[in-house]
């Protein structure tokens, strides 16, 4: 490719750039301050996560806190949909004849590109380098292959309540007019999307999105033959969220023939960043494996405009926003919790184990309504049941408004159980490091 034409594809993607920086309210993310913790060190710094999740923002963000001349080419570009590796050079030439001496370089969305990876780790001798990109198995493993405890991975989701209303500190004490405005505010979180661009365009930029994750993420890049079929299993997947599903039945569902085309393609979707499934924990890792998954979407967006016929079902959709909270945690506060759910044979059930190390360390039930009395006995005896047989004693319930500390008592076990309204257990993150 000319490096003339180059040129000019990273002087409009600059403008674009720039336009967007002018134009757009950027909400600073939280994930700023571990980033340039990071890459203090002769690091690269991959973000992962979904597209059109913020990674090229936060990027732009970092940029700016460094105060660092930053050259950025943005791969997904259909212009430079035929490039090389023998063009890579090329695009180092352009760089610098467009932004100067660069001091640090974003690669967006690289990974199409082949042998992308030594590229990069020639870039990391001289510059920071920051790579994005929306396919967790096929950035992580090029690089550990090529840079070997020379890279750091962290991953990004949709906004956050937290970053959604855009409210950098939290009151000790919330007055009945903040409480409102919380609570209203997280009502529109809820019933809309943690995706930045659905602030400026609504549903229709979910719908988009979803569309794109299906054919450009999964269809065209494993080949998948059977369009139709995946992309029914997909919706399938989509519409079930914060419920249990299985290989086995997927695969009979959508006569798939094999379990193994199941997995695969589930896997797909998993590696995309669309869905993500939560073991049932068991000590035993062969059950483990051989239990169903609970599968849960990104972003609640998915779960209000894609799925089909969820009726609006708000224990649900509360349950999604906490299983993505609690892996977004791990990032935020630099914690490398496994998060399960858990279920008895008698049919107990409860929606998350945190396990940190070889211990259980929290136990967490999501329940929108405890106002009906089958509802609570069930959710809370399973609480206590799961706390007797796992040994732990940090028991929570997030609600909707309900917030309380009581001693209850079941299968003769006494327990303390801490309920706390969703909105106030989502504001309460503080990342690790701040910048």
């Amino acid at each position: 490719m000319n490096v003339e034409i180059l040129k000019e594809i990273l002087k409009t993607q600059k403008q674009e750039i720039q336009d967007k920086l002018a134009q757009q309210e950027i909400i600073e993310r939280q994930y700023l301050g571990i980033s340039l913790k990071y890459l203090k060190a002769p690091n690269i710094l991959t973000i992962l996560g979904v597209r059109r999740s913020g990674k090229s923002f936060l990027a732009m963000q970092i940029s700016q806190a460094l105060k660092q001349t930053t050259g950025y080419v943005n791969f997904e570009d259909e212009r430079l949909a035929s490039i090389t590796t023998q063009d890579l050079n090329k695009v180092l030439q352009a760089i610098y004849e467009v932004y100067g001496n660069v001091e640090l370089v974003v690669l967006d969305e690289v990974q199409n590109v082949p042998k992308w990876e030594l590229f990069a780790a020639r870039l990391r001798r001289t510059k920071k380098v920051i790579i994005t990109g929306s396919n967790s198995k096929l950035l992580s493993g090029e690089l550990a292959t090529h840079l070997t405890g020379r890279h750091i991975d962290i991953t990004i989701y949709p906004f956050s309540f937290k970053e959604f209303s855009n409210m950098k500190t939290f009151p000790d004490v919330v007055t009945t007019l903040e409480r409102a405005k919380i609570k209203a505010k997280l009502e529109e979180y809820v019933k809309g999307s943690g995706f930045p661009e659905y602030k400026i365009f609504g549903k229709q930029i979910i719908r988009t999105i979803y569309n794109d994750i299906i054919f450009k993420d999964c269809i065209l890049r494993y080949n998948i033959k059977k369009e139709n079929t995946f992309t029914s299993l997909a919706h399938y997947l989509v519409s079930n969220f914060s419920k249990e599903i299985s290989f086995q039945k997927l695969a009979k569902i959508f006569k798939l023939g094999d379990v193994h085309t199941a997995k695969n393609y589930v896997s797909y979707l998993q590696n995309a960043y669309a869905i993500f499934l939560l073991k049932r924990f068991s000590y035993k890792l062969k059950e483990q494996e051989l239990a169903a998954k609970k599968v849960y979407n990104i972003d609640q967006g998915f779960s209000n405009f894609i799925a089909f016929n969820t009726s609006n079902n708000k224990s649900l959709v509360f349950e999604n926003i906490v299983a993505v909270q609690l892996l977004r945690n791990n990032t935020l506060l630099e914690k490398d919790s496994e998060i399960y759910y858990w279920k008895s044979p008698e049919g107990y059930e409860v929606d998350f184990v945190v396990k940190e190390g070889s211990k259980v360390k929290q136990l967490i039930q999501v329940c929108y309504d405890l106002q009906d009395e089958n509802t609570r006995k069930r959710e809370l005896r399973a609480l206590i049941k799961a706390s007797k047989e796992l040994r732990c004693k940090d028991l929570l319930v997030i609600t909707n408004d309900f917030e309380d500390e009581q001693q209850l008592e079941w299968f003769g076990k006494k327990a303390k159980i801490k309920f706390i309204p969703l909105w106030k257990w989502l504001l309460f993150v503080k990342p690790a490091f701040k910048h």
